[in-house]
């Protein structure tokens, strides 16, 4: 089969190969995968900055296709059929522990980026049917995540949400907080993204550039209240700016670290407000299946920006890397 390697952790170190199609042992299946998509973490893989890869690997832990094979044991899921793995495939569901997040895809095990991937029935989630295989590819880490923050918050109508930026999981959380009836707060540094994300449905915008102090526009705009969900995508740059916006009672979604993990935060928004700072590692196989029944009764379509052929990997690899230029996923198609 075809397949991209990363040889070690540079974006200059990807090339092209041919390898052995695996063989779907018991309980598994064998995926014919058609498309991947880009996360920020299949970034700081590639660049040295996130722990336990190992090289040559088969890089992306996203994507989604079709089923070429069963194996033994394997009932419920049919030759041809379209599905998504999941990229951590040991978290069936529950809370998350060592063991559920001891084996991801694209970093101890292959990703998406070859031809065929073996990996178990247990792992699958079927794709909603008004979607292609790029659109299913953006699913696993992006929508999951995104799901999981609007469920953490309990959402009702009338709630409000703010979201930083335009990248995959800030627009997945903009389109399930919109079918959970909130109102969505959305900051960006583009007024051309902040106009598509009215299109969204975004209902309130902040150009964070023009309005430093974001967070005293989202208490102004909210008359004081503030948010009762930020998704926070961000890092150590912006938190102590979300936990001022947040409500009382309010909920930090923290996801994010791409302007770094280190923060130095003043405590007692935190007590006085008693908010619920909540960290996460994406969600399990059933948080993923959860997301998708959403997507399906809701209609949702996953907005991509960019499609990349696999022979462009670099590229694809580059342009995410680049920050704050995609509005929505990177997607990369076999």
């Amino acid at each position: 089969m075809k397949a991209i390697q990363l040889t070690a952790p540079s974006l200059d170190a990807f090339r092209q190969t041919d390898l052995p199609a695996p063989k779907a042992a018991r309980g598994e299946v064998l995926l014919r995968l058609r498309a991947a998509s880009l996360n920020f973490v299949d970034v700081a893989i590639a660049t040295g900055n996130f722990p336990g890869a190992s090289f040559p690997m088969i890089p992306v832990a996203d994507g989604a296709g079709e089923i070429a094979a069963l194996g033994e044991g394997v009932d419920g899921w049919r030759v041809g059929e379209r599905v998504v793995p999941h990229f951590m495939p040991n978290w069936l569901g529950g809370a998350i522990t060592p063991h559920n997040v001891a084996a991801t895809r694209g970093i101890s095990l292959p990703g998406s980026l070859a031809d065929y991937v073996a990996v178990p029935a247990s792992s699958l989630v079927a794709l909603p049917a008004h979607l292609d295989f790029v659109h299913g590819a953006t699913l696993p880490i992006a929508a999951t995540t995104a799901w999981n923050a609007v469920r953490s918050a309990q959402l009702r109508p009338g709630a409000v949400v703010l979201v930083l930026g335009t990248g995959g999981v800030s627009v997945f959380a903009l389109q399930f907080a919109k079918a959970h009836g909130a109102t969505v707060i959305l900051a960006s540094s583009s007024d051309e993204k902040l106009e598509r994300a009215r299109q969204l449905g975004a209902d309130l915008l902040i150009n964070y550039r023009a309005t430093p102090a974001w967070d005293e526009e989202v208490l102004k705009l909210t008359g004081g209240r503030g948010a009762d969900l930020v998704v926070e995508t961000v890092g150590g740059a912006t938190i102590a700016r979300s936990l001022n916006a947040a409500a009382v009672g309010g909920t930090v979604f923290t996801v994010g670290f791409v302007t770094g993990t280190a923060a130095s935060i003043d405590l007692l928004p935190i007590i006085v407000k008693a908010l619920r700072i909540v960290g996460n590692n994406t969600g399990s196989v059933a948080d993923l299946a959860e997301a998708a029944r959403a997507i399906a009764a809701h209609r949702i379509v996953p907005v991509v920006d960019r499609v990349f052929d696999i022979e462009e990997t670099a590229a694809a690899y580059t342009e995410l890397a680049a920050g704050g230029r995609h509005f929505g996923k990177i997607a990369i198609v076999h």
